[in-house]
């Protein structure tokens, strides 16, 4: 009598190792274009505006502008990366027909949600790490509260490639994708105190920016640098893990209810 073969059922959550894999080298393979060029236009914007500002602009007081800029930077290209990196992924897999491998798989949505973002926060985070280093050829930055600087790097990588996840569920084509970041992730990272403290600006400016969730991942990471900023750490971390959280929570029911991808 011939006995069936017998099959080893995949324990329950191997299906995240593998997709995050996927995710991480689908930026890994390119690292050229998704690591080596944000760093080469970081670059290029402290070496500009460094130059030009450096003796017109105080900032914390005994705090150089360009040590005050690079922190700035840093971050700015973390976000537009860790942004980046889910949507992208999930746009093109859309338009070549791929995206059903990613659905047949018996991946549940947190397992799917996960995978993305862990990956956008790598991404993101080497992002940042590369240009603190290109930066140190130039001027070395003191760190007075490393905590800081680690949670408020996680946590706007985070909302980034939260908000990155929704964008590629809802974009069905690379003209909305475009528009989703050239009117709303590239504004709000440029009005949110990349290059300036929003104290230099007037009343009626700063309070616009109070109310942009992007000022306070910038003044927050700063801090960690500084020990100062313009609003208390506290404060920004109470905004942004409460935009981490809501945002999160948003783009789970959308891939639990299978929003634009089941049909």
């Amino acid at each position: 009598m011939i006995r069936p073969l017998s099959q080893t059922r995949p324990a329950m959550g191997s299906g995240f190792p593998t997709l995050l894999h996927k995710e991480l080298m689908r930026f890994w393979k390119v690292a050229t274009q998704t690591i080596a060029a944000p760093v080469v236009t970081a670059l290029l914007y402290l070496l500009i505006f460094s130059h030009v500002l450096e003796d017109r602009v105080q900032v914390y007081g005994s705090i150089s502008y360009t040590a005050f800029l690079i922190p700035g930077l840093m971050m700015m290209s973390m976000l537009q990366n860790s942004f980046a990196n889910p949507s992208s992924s999930l746009i093109q897999s859309r338009i070549t027909g791929n995206l059903i491998f990613v659905l047949l798989p018996p991946f549940s949505h947190r397992q799917i949600f996960a995978a993305y973002l862990v990956a956008s926060v790598v991404r993101g985070l080497m992002v940042g790490a590369c240009i603190w280093a290109v930066a140190l050829f130039f001027i070395t930055l003191p760190v007075h509260a490393p905590l800081w600087l680690l949670i408020f790097g996680v946590l706007s990588c985070w909302i980034l490639g939260t908000l990155g996840l929704i964008a590629g569920l809802w974009s069905e084509k690379f003209d909305q994708l475009a528009a989703f970041q050239n009117f709303l992730i590239v504004p709000a990272t440029f009005l949110s105190g990349v290059f300036y403290s929003i104290y230099s600006l007037p009343p009626f400016w700063q309070a616009v920016s109070r109310w942009n969730p992007v000022f306070y991942m910038i003044d927050g990471f700063r801090y960690g640098f500084f020990a100062m900023s313009d609003v208390s750490p506290w404060r920004g971390f109470a905004i942004v893990l409460a935009v981490a959280v809501a945002l999160s929570l948003f783009a789970l029911r959308l891939l639990a209810s299978g929003y634009k991808l089941r049909s």
